[in-house]
């Protein structure tokens, strides 16, 4: 195992691509370069609250010394580490922003590791940068925590992702109006050290093509696959390279589905070109369905990134893709017909998971109809997401909507109107029809569906509890989330197990969040 401040970094992105070297961190343009210098700002007193010991491990990385301490606080840099922040633009809410960046993350180096794997290590909220813009380049304690836990959780849920190895206070005050309503006031100040194979984003190609900077877009595509999809190669890699973007982007994206989870900011940016979650802002998880919720005050009213359209944003963010990297096909057609098979992509993995939701040996053609209907059902009711799924796992021969409202009632966060109870007494029928059919055993469809239905999500309100503990110096939910969290299948974590409480559902930082969360 080794020690952050005593291993030797690589530097292959810096070595490799043009960059800004004077460390100047006023904020700029910077054409020409993929990006910039960045050394961290020091803090007054870096005080370690949270370590991923499961991360730690897979990486070789020691238990931190006060030398690594300051590591993830940036106040120390190490000799092989070469900090910087990286170029890129992006479309936000669907308009062209430009030149945006790493405003807040910064980049020490690449981390290699006994396994083979090689890690990027960023550190999210340790200053400014030439692309902070008009912020500060700090982050605060409340949304530390929760990129720290909900990485983490993710991974744990089976969701690709970007991971969390540290988090650390700064000693520090940051000011922030929460809502951007003018109600700004100061906050505790942390940092997260986030770690991934790497932090590209669709955004960084699309700077490229903007400033029709083609031969380094070429470059960076080519580096992009030999390093991170070396499986391919020939004269058909790019677009191969884009088919598995899209691939991957569409098995992220059914992966949210599965869970009920919101992104909240889906802009271009905010796009891994790796098909991970990434930039965990204001999230959450569904608590009664509704296909239309979004917890990003920001995005309303039009709630572009709402749950129920998370995948049609993700095609569109994937045609702004193709559109970056067009310059580098000579015929375009392929390009558009592999954006086109995502629409197929996406329906084939909806289905499959479905099935896997509802404990079907499969989902055969005329199972849609029950998918579809089961998904209506809960978009009629809104019952609470995770509990809906938990009771339908032992649901037993229901012959009357007196047995289906009683089955399902600790799911319930209204009782049902007639029409929707009715709709959903007809699906139950049709679904319990059908697992009379069902290829595989009673046992077996259940034991899918535990797999598939999470038990413990990492609710908003749970959350914002942990952080107004930990905003007084009190760690003990916040420790009990973090082990509930590696088990979100299982039921031993069940004192978590209830509907969202009625003091959460107009609480800001539970039920309303963001950009700045």
């Amino acid at each position: 195992m080794d020690n952050l401040s005593t291993k030797t970094f690589n530097n292959d992105f810096v070595s490799t691509f043009d960059g800004d070297q004077t460390g100047n961190l006023q904020p700029r343009q910077t054409p020409g370069v993929l990006y910039s210098k960045a050394i961290p700002t020091p803090v007054h007193r870096p005080q370690l609250l949270a370590w991923s010991d499961e991360l730690a491990e897979e990486m070789g990385i020691a238990q931190p010394d006060q030398q690594d301490i300051n590591i993830l606080g940036g106040n120390l840099v190490t000799p092989t580490m070469y900090p910087y922040a990286a170029c890129y633009a992006g479309h936000q809410f669907g308009n062209w922003a430009g030149q945006l960046g790493d405003g807040r993350a910064i980049s020490l180096g690449e981390w290699p590791a006994a396994n083979g794997k090689t890690y990027e290590l960023q550190l999210k909220g340790a200053g400014p940068t030439p692309y902070s813009r008009r912020g500060d380049g700090r982050a605060v304690l409340r949304s530390s925590i929760r990129e720290y836990l909900m990485s983490e959780a993710m991974y744990h849920l089976g969701i690709p992702t970007t991971r969390a190895l540290g988090l650390v206070a700064t000693g520090d005050q940051v000011m922030r109006d929460m809502f951007y309503d003018g109600r700004a006031a100061y906050e505790q100040g942390a940092i997260v050290m986030r770690v991934a194979p790497s932090f590209l984003r669709f955004g960084n190609f699309e700077m490229l093509a903007a400033r029709q900077e083609i031969a380094q877009l070429k470059k960076l595509t080519d580096w992009t696959i030999d390093r991170f999809y070396p499986h391919l190669s020939g004269e058909n890699k790019i677009i191969n390279w884009f088919k598995e973007v899209v691939e991957r982007t569409a098995t992220m994206i059914i992966g949210w589905l599965r869970v009920g989870f919101v992104h909240g900011v889906m802009n271009t940016d905010n796009m891994s070109i790796l098909g991970l979650t990434i930039d965990y802002g204001p999230y959450s998880f569904l608590d009664d369905y509704d296909p239309n919720f979004t917890p990003n005050t920001t995005d309303l009213p039009g709630r572009r990134y709402a749950f129920g359209r998370q995948h049609t944003i993700a095609y569109w963010n994937l045609s702004c893709l193709a559109s970056a990297i067009a310059p580098l096909f000579e015929n375009t057609d392929e390009l558009v017909n592999a954006l086109e098979d995502f629409k197929d992509i996406y329906q084939a993995k909806y289905f499959a998971i479905m099935a896997d939701k509802i404990g079907l040996d499969e989902l055969k053609e005329e199972d849609k109809k029950l998918a579809d209907d089961m998904e209506k059902s809960l978009s009629l009711i809104k019952p609470d997401m995770t509990i809906f799924y938990q009771l339908l796992i032992d649901l037993p021969l229901i012959e009357n909507k007196e047995e289906l409202a009683n089955w399902f009632n600790p799911s319930f966060y209204r009782a049902p109107d007639k029409e929707s109870l009715e709709f959903l007494f007809v699906t139950i029928q049709a679904y319990q029809e059908r697992m009379k059919d069902n290829q595989i055993t009673a046992e077996a469809a259940k034991t899918k569906m535990r797999a598939n239905n999470p038990r413990f999500i990492l609710r908003n309100y749970l959350l914002h509890q942990a952080i107004q503990e930990m905003e007084k110096g009190q760690n003990g939910l916040f420790l009990k989330l973090q082990e509930a969290m590696k088990a979100p299948y299982s039921n031993i974590h069940d004192e978590f197990f209830a509907l969202r409480p009625d003091w959460a559902n107009d609480q800001p930082g539970s039920s309303t969040l963001s950009c700045s969360s």
